[in-house]
Parts: structure tokens; sequence; C-alpha cells
């Protein structure tokens, strides 16, 4: 539901997520005449993360699993 292909796809969709939050904490806190921007700097994050960081967690921990099952499959395809 939440993963992606690869685990390196889903690592830099939340390396993107976390640099568009941390860009607009930056806006906030030095830059204050950029105000309009951060939300959309978050939506972003929030579209990269599929949701809440939690979701980007989940999403992962499916990857994961996803790989694992595809290897265990390709080994005993192999092996018949």
């Amino acid at each position: 539901m939440f993963c992606s292909r690869s685990i390196g796809a889903h690592l830099l969709k939340g390396l993107g997520a976390l640099s568009l939050i941390g860009l607009a904490l930056y806006l906030i806190s030095y830059h204050p005449e950029f105000v309009l921007v951060t939300p959309v700097l978050v939506l972003g994050a929030f579209i990269l993360f599929r949701g809440c960081p939690m979701c980007w967690m989940v999403g992962l921990f499916e990857t994961i699993r996803n790989g694992k099952i595809r290897n265990l499959d390709a080994k005993i395809s192999a092996d018949e």
C-alpha cells in the first residue's frame, strides 16, 4: 500500500521530504518574508511522505518485507 518498488527510491523520497521540511523551517526562522512559501514546502513534504512521517516508516518496512519476499520467491523458483 505505502511501499515503493525499491528501498533506494523510498529513502530518496524521505530525504526529499526532510529537505523540504528543513527548508521550510529555515525560511520561517531567518526569512519571514517567505512565510507564504512555507505551506507549499510542507505540503510537498507530506506528498513525498505519502502522509505523515509514520506512514513513510510503515512504507519503508513494507518495502523491505516485499523485497525479502521477492528474493525468497526467486530462490524457490530457481530451486525447482
